[in-house]
């Protein structure tokens, strides 16, 4: 988690300072930030309606077929799986499930940060030693190993448990920066203020703290999204998920075991690689330009022309 966004999220945003115009607005200006949001959409619309972009297939996609192991042809764009089963009717219904992984373990890994690091921040004494040094042991863990062993004996093919595991080990990162931009926050005027109202602490860093930092929140989305979509994948293609699954880690596993490449198929080893390739880049580019919007020190500068 750390290798992958630490050259994306590397600088907390400043307190307070809002991009202006609207977050909306400056995403919409931002190249990087459109180009990802329109990769991101076109997965969306894969996964939220397949039968659309596979008009002639009527039933299961996995259903076994009549004609294994062939080439890309005018029927089958990408070829035939072993059992007969199209691969492009396999890419495009597997994007509903690798999709639903990023959203919810990166959602869930985003809580939990936010959770942990703002909690210690904000309350400060023997909490924050204690879920520091909790942040502090998930950051040093071996986290690739330590998910194989859990995603292995916690329960085998198992979504649910993929998806638990991956949260588990993919908040720590984003806890650390959650608990240096609340700290920055901590003692700021509006925040006195509302101690001297005698506000709640939850009401406190519910309404009052969590908005200045929506910047930095949706960058760690992200970077947890993109965790999550290649460290999914990296387990099914193991072996270590649901080989039953419509998913683009489970199409790199059959193929590997079936021989794709060694028969001339390499449309179907390809392809789910090059889907997982494009999601992460749609998260990639969407978390630099948050990067860039929250972050002003990190912006291109851009040359003006020189008055003549």
């Amino acid at each position: 988690m750390s290798a992958i966004v630490a050259g994306t999220a590397t600088t907390a945003p400043s307190a307070g300072r809002r991009p202006r115009g609207g977050l909306l607005r400056a995403v919409m200006r931002n190249r990087k930030a459109m180009l990802g949001a329109a990769l991101l959409l076109l997965f969306v619309l894969l996964a939220a309606f397949p039968h659309l972009f596979v008009p002639w297939l009527h039933g299961d996609p996995r259903a076994i077929g009549d004609l294994p192991l062939e080439g890309p042809s005018g029927k089958h764009w990408l070829g035939t799986t072993g059992l007969g089963q199209d691969v492009y009717a396999e890419l495009i219904y597997s994007t509903r499930e690798s999709l639903v992984i990023a959203i919810v373990a990166g959602l869930g890994a985003t809580i939990l940060s936010v959770v942990i690091g703002v909690s210690a921040a904000y309350l400060g004494g023997f909490a924050d030693d204690g879920l520091s040094m909790l942040t502090d042991i998930f950051l040093v863990l071996p986290t690739f190993p330590l998910i194989i062993v859990l995603a292995t004996y916690a329960g085998k093919g198992n979504l649910t448990v993929i998806i638990f595991v991956l949260i588990l080990t993919g908040w720590s990162y984003g806890a650390r920066q959650m608990r240096a931009q609340a700290l920055s926050l901590r003692n700021r005027d509006f925040l006195e203020s509302a101690r001297v109202r005698g506000e709640r602490r939850s009401y406190i860093i519910v309404v009052e703290m969590l908005p200045t930092m929506i910047s930095l929140i949706v960058a760690n989305f992200l970077g947890a999204a993109l965790y999550s979509v290649l460290t999914a994948a990296g387990l099914q293609f193991l072996g270590l998920g649901d080989p039953n699954s419509l998913s683009w880690g489970t199409m790199l596993y059959w193929a590997q075991n079936q021989g794709a490449l060694v028969n001339g198929l390499p449309a179907w080893a390809l392809s789910p690689g090059l889907a997982v390739a494009l999601l992460g880049v749609a998260f990639a580019l969407l978390n630099y330009a948050f990067d860039e919007i929250s972050n002003p020190a990190l912006r291109p500068v851009r040359r003006r022309r020189a008055r003549s």
